[in-house]
């Protein structure tokens, strides 16, 4: 997280924020909305690792369909 915005906010900020979220969703929507922020950055993250996962060679899956089959 940025640094820079955690020196703006103060204590009093966080207090009026959580205020106002309280007043537009709710107590009892609040949990699901976190829920649902949590499993997406989870679902995120797991795109991210799978994208950094080197594929394998086309050469070697053609090399594997030619083989023939040992009994």
């Amino acid at each position: 997280m940025n640094l820079f915005i955690l020196g703006v906010l103060s204590g009093a900020h966080v207090i009026i924020v959580i205020a106002v979220l309280l007043i537009f969703f709710g107590g009892k929507k609040i949990p699901e909305l976190m829920s649902g922020l949590g499993k997406g950055m989870k679902e995120f993250k797991k795109s991210m690792k799978e994208d950094d996962e080197p594929a394998t060679p086309p050469a070697a899956t053609e090399e594997k369909k030619n083989e023939p089959l040992k009994q």
